[in-house]
Protein backbone atom coordinates (compact mmCIF):
# COMPACT_ATOMS: atom_id res chain seq x y z
CA UNK A 1 0.00 0.00 0.00
CA UNK A 2 1.52 3.31 -1.10
CA UNK A 3 -0.78 5.67 0.88
CA UNK A 4 -2.62 5.53 4.18
CA UNK A 5 -5.07 8.19 5.33
CA UNK A 6 -5.29 9.72 8.79
CA UNK A 7 -7.53 12.33 10.39
CA UNK A 8 -6.33 14.15 13.48
CA UNK A 9 -9.16 14.27 16.03
CA UNK A 10 -7.21 14.61 19.27
CA UNK A 11 -6.94 18.37 19.66
CA UNK A 12 -8.03 20.32 22.71
CA UNK A 13 -10.55 22.44 20.76
CA UNK A 14 -9.95 25.17 23.35
CA UNK A 15 -11.10 28.05 21.13
CA UNK A 16 -14.18 26.11 20.02
CA UNK A 17 -15.17 25.30 23.59
CA UNK A 18 -16.18 21.75 22.66
CA UNK A 19 -14.73 18.89 20.69
CA UNK A 20 -14.52 19.84 17.00
CA UNK A 21 -14.52 16.23 15.81
CA UNK A 22 -17.90 15.65 17.45
CA UNK A 23 -19.64 18.77 16.10
CA UNK A 24 -22.75 17.94 14.06
CA UNK A 25 -22.10 18.23 10.34
CA UNK A 26 -24.20 17.15 7.33
CA UNK A 27 -26.10 14.50 9.25
CA UNK A 28 -23.01 13.09 10.94
CA UNK A 29 -20.10 14.54 12.93
CA UNK A 30 -17.34 16.73 11.57
CA UNK A 31 -14.79 13.98 12.32
CA UNK A 32 -16.80 11.35 10.43
CA UNK A 33 -17.43 13.71 7.54
CA UNK A 34 -13.74 14.50 7.02
CA UNK A 35 -12.76 10.84 7.57
CA UNK A 36 -15.17 9.73 4.85
CA UNK A 37 -13.58 12.21 2.42
CA UNK A 38 -10.07 11.03 3.31
CA UNK A 39 -11.12 7.39 2.86
CA UNK A 40 -12.69 8.23 -0.50
CA UNK A 41 -9.46 9.88 -1.69
CA UNK A 42 -6.97 7.48 -0.18
CA UNK A 43 -8.75 4.14 0.12
CA UNK A 44 -8.19 3.95 3.87
CA UNK A 45 -8.56 6.10 6.96
CA UNK A 46 -7.75 5.90 10.64
CA UNK A 47 -8.20 8.50 13.34
CA UNK A 48 -5.50 9.74 15.70
CA UNK A 49 -6.97 10.67 19.07
CA UNK A 50 -8.45 9.11 22.19
CA UNK A 51 -9.88 5.67 21.30
CA UNK A 52 -12.37 5.85 24.20
CA UNK A 53 -13.69 9.18 22.99
CA UNK A 54 -13.69 8.59 19.23
CA UNK A 55 -14.15 4.82 18.90
CA UNK A 56 -17.86 5.28 18.25
CA UNK A 57 -17.17 7.16 14.98
CA UNK A 58 -16.73 3.86 13.14
CA UNK A 59 -13.06 4.06 12.15
CA UNK A 60 -9.89 2.60 13.65
CA UNK A 61 -8.59 5.02 16.29
CA UNK A 62 -4.99 5.21 17.47
CA UNK A 63 -3.98 7.01 20.63
CA UNK A 64 -1.68 9.96 20.17
CA UNK A 65 1.79 8.84 21.27
CA UNK A 66 2.61 12.24 22.79
CA UNK A 67 -0.67 13.92 23.75
CA UNK A 68 -0.58 17.60 24.59
CA UNK A 69 2.01 18.54 21.95
CA UNK A 70 -0.46 19.55 19.25
CA UNK A 71 -0.85 18.24 15.72
CA UNK A 72 2.84 17.44 15.30
CA UNK A 73 2.51 14.51 17.70
CA UNK A 74 -0.54 13.25 15.82
CA UNK A 75 1.50 13.26 12.61
CA UNK A 76 4.33 11.43 14.40
CA UNK A 77 1.80 8.84 15.60
CA UNK A 78 0.52 8.36 12.05
CA UNK A 79 4.04 7.96 10.64
CA UNK A 80 4.92 5.50 13.40
CA UNK A 81 1.97 3.17 12.80
CA UNK A 82 1.53 3.42 9.03
CA UNK A 83 2.30 0.42 6.86
CA UNK A 84 2.69 2.79 3.89
CA UNK A 85 5.42 4.87 2.35
CA UNK A 86 3.20 7.99 2.41
CA UNK A 87 0.61 9.18 4.94
CA UNK A 88 -2.13 11.64 4.07
CA UNK A 89 -2.86 13.63 7.23
CA UNK A 90 -5.85 15.97 7.52
CA UNK A 91 -7.17 17.92 10.50
CA UNK A 92 -10.75 17.11 11.46
CA UNK A 93 -11.75 20.78 11.30
CA UNK A 94 -11.65 21.24 7.49
CA UNK A 95 -15.21 20.69 6.25
CA UNK A 96 -14.44 22.28 2.87
CA UNK A 97 -11.87 19.65 1.92
CA UNK A 98 -12.70 17.51 -1.10
CA UNK A 99 -11.59 14.07 -2.22
CA UNK A 100 -10.50 15.63 -5.51
CA UNK A 101 -8.15 18.06 -3.77
CA UNK A 102 -6.68 15.24 -1.69
CA UNK A 103 -6.21 13.07 -4.78
CA UNK A 104 -4.18 15.88 -6.39
CA UNK A 105 -1.83 15.80 -3.40
CA UNK A 106 -1.59 12.02 -3.50
CA UNK A 107 -0.82 12.06 -7.24
CA UNK A 108 2.15 14.35 -6.60
CA UNK A 109 3.80 11.69 -4.42
CA UNK A 110 4.41 9.61 -7.56
CA UNK A 111 6.52 12.33 -9.16
CA UNK A 112 8.38 13.94 -6.27
CA UNK A 113 11.55 13.16 -4.41
CA UNK A 114 10.50 15.54 -1.62
CA UNK A 115 9.53 14.36 1.86
CA UNK A 116 6.22 16.17 1.98
CA UNK A 117 3.51 17.27 -0.43
CA UNK A 118 1.44 20.16 0.88
CA UNK A 119 -1.03 22.54 -0.70
CA UNK A 120 -0.32 26.22 -0.85
CA UNK A 121 -3.32 27.92 0.71
CA UNK A 122 -4.18 31.59 1.20
CA UNK A 123 -1.99 31.84 4.33
CA UNK A 124 0.92 29.75 3.01
CA UNK A 125 1.56 26.02 3.22
CA UNK A 126 -1.12 23.82 4.80
CA UNK A 127 0.73 21.29 7.01
CA UNK A 128 -2.52 19.87 8.43
CA UNK A 129 -3.69 18.81 5.00
CA UNK A 130 -0.57 17.22 3.59
CA UNK A 131 1.08 13.96 2.59
CA UNK A 132 4.15 12.95 4.60
CA UNK A 133 6.78 10.41 3.59
CA UNK A 134 7.96 8.09 6.36
CA UNK A 135 11.39 9.78 6.17
CA UNK A 136 9.83 12.83 7.88
CA UNK A 137 9.62 10.97 11.18
CA UNK A 138 13.14 11.76 12.52
CA UNK A 139 12.76 15.47 11.74
CA UNK A 140 9.38 15.65 13.50
CA UNK A 141 10.59 13.66 16.52
CA UNK A 142 13.63 15.94 16.83
CA UNK A 143 11.41 19.03 16.71
CA UNK A 144 9.25 17.63 19.52
CA UNK A 145 12.31 16.76 21.63
CA UNK A 146 13.46 20.38 21.20
CA UNK A 147 10.05 21.77 22.18
CA UNK A 148 9.16 23.01 18.70
CA UNK A 149 5.54 22.07 18.08
CA UNK A 150 4.35 24.46 15.35
CA UNK A 151 4.01 22.51 12.12
CA UNK A 152 4.34 25.61 9.93
CA UNK A 153 7.88 26.08 11.25
CA UNK A 154 8.83 22.41 11.15
CA UNK A 155 7.51 22.04 7.60
CA UNK A 156 10.29 24.39 6.48
CA UNK A 157 12.83 21.79 7.65
CA UNK A 158 11.39 19.15 5.31
CA UNK A 159 11.87 19.09 1.58
CA UNK A 160 8.35 20.03 0.58
CA UNK A 161 6.60 20.10 -2.76
CA UNK A 162 3.97 22.86 -2.65
CA UNK A 163 0.90 22.28 -4.80
CA UNK A 164 -0.95 25.29 -6.15
CA UNK A 165 -4.28 25.65 -7.87
CA UNK A 166 -6.48 24.01 -5.24
CA UNK A 167 -9.57 25.99 -4.21
CA UNK A 168 -8.60 27.91 -1.05
CA UNK A 169 -12.04 27.13 0.41
CA UNK A 170 -10.83 23.57 0.91
CA UNK A 171 -8.55 24.71 3.71
CA UNK A 172 -10.96 26.75 5.81
CA UNK A 173 -10.78 25.38 9.29
CA UNK A 174 -13.21 25.79 12.13
CA UNK A 175 -11.49 27.05 15.27
CA UNK A 176 -14.22 29.07 17.01
CA UNK A 177 -18.00 28.94 17.37
CA UNK A 178 -18.11 31.94 15.01
CA UNK A 179 -16.13 30.01 12.37
CA UNK A 180 -18.52 27.07 12.75
CA UNK A 181 -21.57 29.31 12.45
CA UNK A 182 -20.24 31.19 9.40
CA UNK A 183 -19.24 28.00 7.57
CA UNK A 184 -22.55 26.32 8.42
CA UNK A 185 -24.44 29.18 6.77
CA UNK A 186 -22.66 28.67 3.42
Amino acid sequence: MRHTGFVLVGGNSSRMGRDKALLPWNGTTLGQYVADIVRDACGSVSLVGDPARFGSLGFPVYADRLPGHGPISGIVTALTITPSEWSLVVGCDMPGITAGALRLLLEETAVTKDQCVAPLGPAGSEPLCAVYHRTCLPVLEKAISEGRFKMTGVLKELSTRLVTGIDPGCFANLNTPEDFEAFSER
